[in-house]
């Protein structure tokens, strides 16, 4: 006999260009806006310093808000 589990289910995060994001925990944490994205690789740039980065895709959607400030001040 089964018996029901607690599971997360992970989805990757549809990224497109122009879309700013801000990762909030990690080697990658900061603001970034998305400046190209393939089926395997988004590329980034730091709206700051304008250093551009290419990483796997590696996101997954938390949480998404409206009408925040960006880039972060902290």
């Amino acid at each position: 006999m089964q018996h029901p589990h607690d599971v997360a289910f992970f989805s990757p995060y549809p990224f497109s260009v122009g879309q700013k994001i801000t990762l909030t925990h990690g080697p990658r944490k900061g603001d970034w806006e998305v400046i190209g994205v393939t089926d395997k690789k988004v590329r980034l740039r730091c709206p700051f310093s304008l250093r551009e980065v290419e990483w796997d895709r590696f996101c997954y959607l938390v949480e998404e808000k409206r009408g925040v400030l960006w880039p972060g001040e902290e």
